[in-house]
């Protein structure tokens, strides 16, 4: 016991070999990876590998075991069930996310550090993203220009895949499946022989549409009903399939190559003469995306990488139902994307007590819409520079500045300045942040004509938009040993200048103007036409929160995790304040786990929450509160040395929380679960 203490003690402090930390994992691998997890290695906040404890810049992090443990199998309930702060609304459109009381477009996701492009009506497509390969989730809050660019002015959420390292062949099977049709199947291959290494995988996951209330109020009345086939769940069918190459010649060059190809299609009800709410086509999305790049390390400090990745990603609609200009089987191809991007970083050890980083990228988007009349494309680059020095005995400062020139907006300068003063187990962090986001494509050019159930939709985009700037500040303190880590943290973030899609009355000039610029639309679409949306700037955002956490391992087996996020978020527009559309006041998240090991078996027995104050809507109803929680355990059989067997068994929703409100135009939901739900799996490693 003692000699594991030191062990511990000495991976906490950095200076545990590899093959002391591979001794310990021999002994107990939940007790090192459970201590680890207190403190990580991370890359986002900082720009280059350090220890989460020395990150000057607050990082949240998701381990892969946590998301092991509480059986998640999905980005999406990733982050909604271990992170307060963020919220999902899915639909057959994608996934409306929202961090720190700000949507999809000011949240910039990465895969190992390169932007994940495309998306579907400002809703990002997170089906594309393989969690059977995720390493770790890190989260960085609140406006990160210098380093990242435009996008991030709610914040950065990076996640880093897994490579295995051993000399091994590999081979995983991971199915999971509950109520409504719900399936998710990984297989995974990883090979890694004589510093090459190959690591192929292919993920499915398909859900079934689902209703909670077959009715919905008849339009223009509040209280005259009919029946609906509308689903309040959009079922899919998705896949994945992801193919990644490593080469490290020499304990100072790795280089790597990678691809991924993703598929999913909605599955709706088809359109029904004797009842409303069905459709005649289903959204087809496909992505692929390749990457290429390398890293030279000259010593431990000092090193140089380049990455280049290409993006493509597109959607559309595939008719399941003939109509009088479709056949069955037909696709119209709705939005094109593509993005290509070009980095290269060096980071250097110029001191003993400094890391400098300088870097450049260059990045350009394309946009092909025929829905929206678009064919446009926009690049920019940019360089940075960022230095990190301790000076006197407890202080750390890092200053950063990005220049980025954008096509069309020219030229942006992003600052960020972060303080730590640490004594001891304590950290102490002053941060201020500039971020930028320049009015993407579909905004500044769309001419977006379209019907949906009979009612038609108009969209203008606006050439004379201004880009979006923004301002962070934050305070945060933290203790952190090997045995609990607490951090409280306030920011305030303000954001000029948002570009919001404003709703205009029609009247009988507008309608005019508007069957001239979409001679498409009949007389009877023309006549439901209510109004219409362009593109604007408002004044400006205003978004105030804290944030808490707390991770203790209580004894050994037993750790408990809670967080809790307030969040202000509100908007004005001329002289008038409203609060953000969808954001949340109040939000915590609760996980508590016990593992215990007998001889060749192991459980791991989880139990986790989340708890939710009611989502505003300023233009609609409110939307109530919740409270969710689920079980799950897992049950590791180590049968052979050559084998592995984890089945596992949960229940999600223990408590039966469902929102049955009566649909409607109007209605908006923040709970998108049937009710309560047995979950059972099973994963097989071959090794």
């Amino acid at each position: 016991m003692k000699t594991i203490v030191t062990l511990l003690v000495a991976l906490l402090s950095g200076s545990a070999t590899f093959a002391q930390i591979h001794q310990m994992e021999r002994r107990d691998s939940s007790m090192v990876s459970r201590t680890y997890n207190l403190n990580p290695v991370v890359v986002t906040g900082s720009g280059h590998h350090q220890r989460l404890k020395s990150t000057t810049t607050p990082v949240h992090v998701i381990s892969s075991q946590e998301i092991r443990e509480q059986g998640i199998t999905t980005f999406d309930d990733a982050l909604i069930r271990m992170m307060p702060q963020a919220s999902m609304a899915p639909n057959s459109m994608g996934t409306f996310l929202r961090l720190n009381g700000l949507g999809n477009k000011y949240i910039l996701v990465l895969i190992n550090g390169q932007k994940l492009s495309g998306d579907i009506s400002n809703n990002i497509d997170l089906s594309r993203i393989n969690m059977s390969r995720v390493k770790r989730i890190e989260v960085l809050d609140g406006a990160a220009s210098s380093l990242y660019g435009s996008d991030a002015i709610a914040g950065v959420i990076n996640i880093i895949t897994d490579q295995p390292t051993d000399e091994e062949i590999s081979v995983t099977n991971n199915l999971k499946v509950s109520g409504h049709g719900i399936l998710t199947e990984s297989v995974g291959l990883d090979i890694y022989k004589g510093h090459i290494g190959s690591y192929t995988s292919f993920t499915h996951d398909r859900a079934d549409s689902y209703q909670n209330n077959n009715l919905e109020y008849v339009k223009g009345s509040d209280t005259e009903t009919q029946e609906t086939i509308a689903p309040y769940f959009t079922g899919y069918r998705s896949s994945v399939i992801t193919q990644k190459f490593t080469y490290n010649p020499t304990q100072h060059l790795a280089l790597h190559a990678g691809l991924d190809y993703s598929y999913k299609i909605t599955n709706r009800p088809e359109t029904r003469e004797d009842i409303p709410g069905g459709t005649d086509y289903e959204m087809r999305y496909k992505g692929f995306r390749w990457n290429i790049g390398g890293i030279y390390k000259f010593n431990n400090r000092n090193s140089i990488q380049a990455d280049f990745t290409v993006d493509r990603f597109r959607y559309g609609k595939e008719y399941d139902v003939e109509t009088k200009d479709y056949a069955v089987g037909d696709y119209v191809q709705s939005k094109k994307q593509r993005s290509m991007e070009g980095q290269v970083k060096a980071i250097l050890g110029l001191s003993s007590n400094s890391t400098t980083i300088f870097g450049a990228d260059w990045h350009k988007d394309y946009l092909t819409a025929s829905s929206g009349n678009i064919e446009e494309h926009v690049y920019n680059i940019a360089a940075y520079a960022q230095h990190e020095m301790k000076f006197l005995k407890d202080f750390t400062a890092t200053l950063g500045l990005r220049l980025t020139h954008h096509e069309t907006f020219n030229q942006r300068l992003t600052p960020k300045v972060t303080v730590m003063y640490a004594p001891g187990d304590f950290r102490f962090r002053a941060t201020y942040s500039a971020g930028f986001r320049a009015p993407g494509l579909d905004e500044l050019y769309y001419h977006y004509f379209s019907v949906n159930r009979g009612k038609p939709q108009i969209i203008f985009g606006n050439k004379d938009l201004a880009p979006e700037k923004s301002h962070y500040f934050s305070l945060n303190a933290e203790y952190r040993t090997q045995f609990i880590a607490m951090s409280i943290t306030g920011y305030l973030n303000r954001i000029k200048d948002m570009v919001v899609r404003k709703n205009i009355n029609v009247d009988d000039n507008t309608l005019r103007m508007l069957q001239e610029e979409f001679p498409e639309m009949t007389a009877d679409q023309a006549a439901k036409l209510e109004r219409y949306s362009l593109y604007q700037n408002s004044d400006e955002g205003d978004v105030k929160g804290i944030q808490t956490d707390i991770s203790v391992n209580l004894f050994q087996g037993f750790n408990f995790s809670a967080s809790y996020a307030y969040t202000y978020a509100r908007t004005k527009s001329e002289e008038e304040w409203t609060l953000l559309e969808r954001s949340i006041r109040h939000a915590a998240t609760i996980a508590a786990n016990y593992h215990h090991t007998w001889g060749k078996y192991r459980l791991n027995v989880n139990i986790n929450g989340k708890l939710q104050s009611k989502t505003y809507y300023p233009d609609y109803e409110d939307v109530p509160g919740f409270g969710l929680w689920n079980l799950h355990t897992t049950h590791t059989i180590d049968c052979a040395k050559w084998v592995v067997l984890e089945p596992c068994i949960g229940i999600d929703n223990l408590f039966d929380k469902v929102d049955r409100r009566i649909d409607s135009a109007n209605r908006k939901y923040a709970l998108y679960t049937p009710g309560r739900m047995l979950v059972v799996g099973l994963k097989v490693k071959f090794k």
